[in-house]
């Protein structure tokens, strides 16, 4: 590796380059946050609302309608500190860039955030003032962790009612664990927001009410009321800050004084670290506190050469580890961390340049499958803006146009490298539902839509239900599919209708029985002759069918055996109670006649079918589901409520144990009794809770539900 990392020609060096990720809950201020950055550091010169549809990183139009984030969205702003009295920061007078990604908060989206977090420095996790921690900020924090992503934490919305960045902050240390201190604490709550106190400088932020949207402000010295709630909280800041950071802590033990850039130093070691989360305060929508919160941005959050490099495994030898340093002027190694479908350029591939750079023209290699591709565009990416650049080094975001054979956790390397990176980690879908084409022209054109959805969304299935011919669709929640079904329309125009999947009912008897099967035709020439008797029992569940031929004397002739064999293995595909295939048979060809002329092996087959379905009606035929694994994971608190409702839905609780604060449920559910459940335990746990499904066995269906399933059929 080279002492210097950074290419001459790169416009911006690695140590001023910051890429972060804005993460939250569903309704947390993300966009909002998102949208403010890129007025004050001037990217755009109006600012968006969501709730007006007009934000630049909510440009699908499912977003603007329904006013979330479905896609995550990359975006690129520049920041200079601005100068003011008395306040240290630590990059003043340097043009930073900072490269945004936007994610959704809703968990349906999930994958979003995390194939987000495994490629990015750093993350500002944002809060709502009101409701503090929330489900989805679990979840998010627990995904930044997992890539060891350091964070700050950004409480927002402190202009709502009932506000309060104290119990915010206390959320974060209960529900989170999170060593989290104040470096800008809200002066003020609710409509009496002002600005911000800065513990570190011992200052007071006040933005100014203008036409400016709050780009306007003063920084003032404290007032009496300002040093009783900034000097306790400086001295608690510190202190914790000298328990995890030696350098500062010696200082501390040696009398020496406390510098606000001793103090700033320490913090960006220790968030660099992950050991300590700075807090700020403010309010995204109302412009206040922005600024700043994109000062410690720059501040505290790592540079791409600050991180610990990037660890992969050598393919041919998956014990080899292998680094990959950020470098302009090594070998070139990147991950693809997103497809998506663009209309106007096609396959676009995102991926961040861990080492090397790439330029057009190059020829890259994917170690997965082993093949090389030629690289004809790289654009980079503003929201739904395109702009086509020649190059991209390290620590850069860019999407490549065209690539084949390519999917999500792909690592590309220049051809004489071997090397791939881990890929992010993708929950398996939890529902499921069919689709089926309104007409004939919508059949292919479904099949390349469902196709091109699956790549570009790792939590998007598809499949054929092999029994009841259904085209299948599985994601993770209703929210999901419905945004799948809507794309499918307005990007591929296919319409299509949907509907609960079948479920795959099966019949068996319960007692022996005995069955005959005659087919005899006269019609004055040849006709059909083919007599077949069976015995049939029960076999042990999860066994399958066995056919024995027990007939002795030659009563039906060895020629025909094969005959009736192949009729009795059709005759079991459908059931005699509401047509569905049986399971768990012992048969046994027990006796029959023939007639030398008439007999043949279709009437043999016939015979045999006729023979099954008599003993089937006499064997006490029961109808069985397919019962499901469940494991429920929840909170404490909600243990009941998720129990009382796996209880109404015919579930058989298994067992129960704790384990870090969660409780986890082993049940044994119906699934035809599952559907819908992704949301119902989202409401009964405030989405708290989470639930993996698998198939287990197959076990009788209750009589009145079996009447219920039967008339069903029926219609």
């Amino acid at each position: 590796m080279s002492t210097n990392p950074n290419s001459p020609d790169r416009a911006y060096p690695l140590e001023k380059t910051r890429n972060i990720g804005i993460a939250a809950h569903i309704d947390a201020g993300k966009t909002t946050l998102t949208e403010r950055i890129l007025f004050y550091t001037g990217m755009i010169h109006k600012i968006g609302e969501v709730h007006d549809g007009t934000t630049v990183t909510d440009w699908m139009e499912q977003e603007r309608e329904r006013g979330i984030t479905i896609t995550s969205a990359a975006t690129t702003c520049f920041w200079e500190q601005k100068k003011a009295d008395g306040v240290v920061k630590l990059f003043q007078g340097q043009k930073m860039r900072v490269n945004i990604i936007d994610t959704p908060g809703h968990v349906d989206f999930t994958a979003e955030v995390e194939r987000s977090l495994r490629v990015l420095d750093g993350a500002i996790a944002v809060f709502c003032g009101v409701a503090g921690v929330q489900p989805q900020s679990e979840t998010v924090w627990r995904q930044a962790t997992k890539y060891g992503v350091p964070r700050i934490a950004f409480v927002n919305k402190m202009d709502r009612t009932g506000a309060s960045f104290a119990n915010a902050l206390n959320d974060m240390r209960t529900k989170l664990k999170a060593n989290a201190h104040p470096v800008l604490i809200p002066i003020g709550a609710e409509d009496q927001l002002k600005g911000q106190y800065d513990i570190i400088n011992r200052k007071a932020i006040i933005y100014l009410d203008d036409e400016k949207m709050g780009s306007n402000y003063n920084v003032e010295d404290l007032d009496e009321a300002g040093k009783a709630i900034v000097e306790p909280a400086r001295e608690a800041l510190v202190a914790a800050l000298c328990d995890i950071d030696d350098e500062l802590g010696t200082a501390f033990l040696e009398e020496k004084p406390i510098t606000p850039e001793m103090i700033k130093q320490a913090i960006r070691r220790q968030t660099i670290a992950n050991r300590f989360v700075p807090v700020v305060g403010g309010s995204a929508f109302k412009n206040k506190g922005v600024q700043y919160l994109v000062d410690a941005v720059v501040d505290y959050l790592p540079s791409p050469i600050e991180i610990p490099p990037q660890q992969g495994i050598n393919p041919d030898n998956h014990e080899e580890k292998i680094a990959a340093p950020p470098d302009d002027n090594a070998k070139f190694v990147g991950l693809a961390f997103k497809l998506w479908s663009d209309p106007f350029v096609g396959k676009l591939v995102f991926f961040r340049v861990y080492r090397g750079k790439l330029a057009k023209s190059q020829t890259i290699y994917n170690p997965r499958t082993r093949k090389s591709d030629r690289v004809s565009r790289i654009i980079q990416i503003q929201a739904d803006k395109r702009e086509d650049i020649d190059c991209c080094y390290s620590g850069d975001i860019a999407a490549i146009v065209g690539l084949r054979n390519i999917t999500t956790g792909d690592t590309l390397c220049d051809e004489d490298v071997e090397i791939m990176l881990e890929p992010p980690s993708f929950p398996d879908p939890v529902i499921s539902m069919s689709v089926e084409p309104k007409t004939k022209v919508d059949q292919e054109k479904m099949g390349v839509a469902l196709q091109r959805l699956a790549e570009e969304d790792p939590t998007f299935r598809v499949y054929t239900d092999e029994e009841t011919g259904q085209t299948i669709i599985a994601g993770m929640g209703e929210l999901h599919l419905e945004i799948i079904r809507d794309r499918m329309l307005r990007e591929f125009k296919v319409e299509a209708n949907s509907g609960k999947p079948q479920i795959a009912y099966r019949e068996t008897c319960t007692k022996p029985a005995h069955g005959v099967g005659k087919l005899i035709k006269q019609s004055g020439g040849r006709g059909q002759y083919g007599h077949v008797e069976v015995d049939i029992r029960p076999a042990e569940r999860g066994k399958g069918h066995t056919v024995e031929n027990k007939v002795v004397g030659g009563t039906i002739p060895k020629d025909y055996i094969p005959a009736v064999i192949k009729g009795i293995n059709e005759a079991v595909l459908n059931g005699v109670l509401g047509g569905y295939p049986v399971i768990d048979l012992e048969i046994d060809i027990v006796y029959g006649s023939y007639h030398d002329v008439d007999s043949n092996e279709m009437a043999f087959k016939m015979a045999a079918i006729f023979a099954v379905k008599d003993a089937l009606k006499n064997a006490n035929p029961i109808l069985l589901e397919p019962i499901m694994k469940v494991e429920n994971a929840t909170p404490e608190e909600y243990q009941g409520d998720i129990m009382g409702d796996l209880n109404r839905r015919r579930g058989i609780i298994q067992g129960m144990e704790t384990k870090v604060g969660l409780c986890h449920i082993n049940a044994q559910v119906p699934l035809a009794e599952m559907f819908g459940y992704a949301t119902a335990i989202r409401s009964l746990s405030k989405g708290r809770s989470s639930y993996t499904m698998e198939p287990s066995h197959f076990e009788q269906v209750p009589e009145n539900v079996k009447n219920a399933v039967l008339d069903q059929k029926g219609k």
